[in-house]
């Protein structure tokens, strides 16, 4: 079995729900037993429990994902669109994500438009189901719907 390198200071924290400071605070004051490398603090595993006097979970960079997340990214080109066309499905695509109610992953639209030659991008990074649904609706949009 591979040894579980220590802590860092951050992951500590972590753990146990504090601010970093608060936790350099119990290494200074000599409550957390630490060995500090270079200018940085490391903290062995059976250190912190003796600190917290149960076992720790180990953070999340050993345990692997628990639930299995799919993420799209698209890249839309938009060819022949003026300017004022660029800027209403500009604006309607990001007035539809920013109105989206938070369900935990994140969407992102990134929009470039390059008025010499009449080419709109857009980037979109999120969740599958919210990806398509953008999509949706530039395809409308840009499909007769200006």
């Amino acid at each position: 079995m591979v040894e579980r390198q220590p802590y860092t200071v951050d992951e500590v924290a972590g753990l146990l729900g504090l601010h970093v400071k608060t936790v350099r605070g119990y290494v200074r004051d000599g409550r957390l037993k630490a060995t500090r490398i270079g200018r940085r603090y490391r903290i062995a595993r059976d250190d912190l429990e003796a600190f917290t006097g149960h076992p720790v979970a180990p953070p999340a960079r050993e345990s692997a994902r628990r639930t299995r997340h799919s993420e799209a990214s698209s890249i839309v080109q938009v060819d022949a669109i003026g300017a004022a066309d660029a800027g209403r499905v500009t604006t309607m695509v990001l007035a539809m994500v920013h109105s989206r109610p938070g369900d935990g992953r994140a969407l992102r639209v990134e929009t470039v438009y390059d008025e010499e030659r009449a080419t709109l991008k857009l980037i979109v990074l999120g969740g599958l189901a919210a990806t398509a649904e953008v999509l949706r609706v530039v395809e409308a949009l840009t499909d007769g719907g200006l």
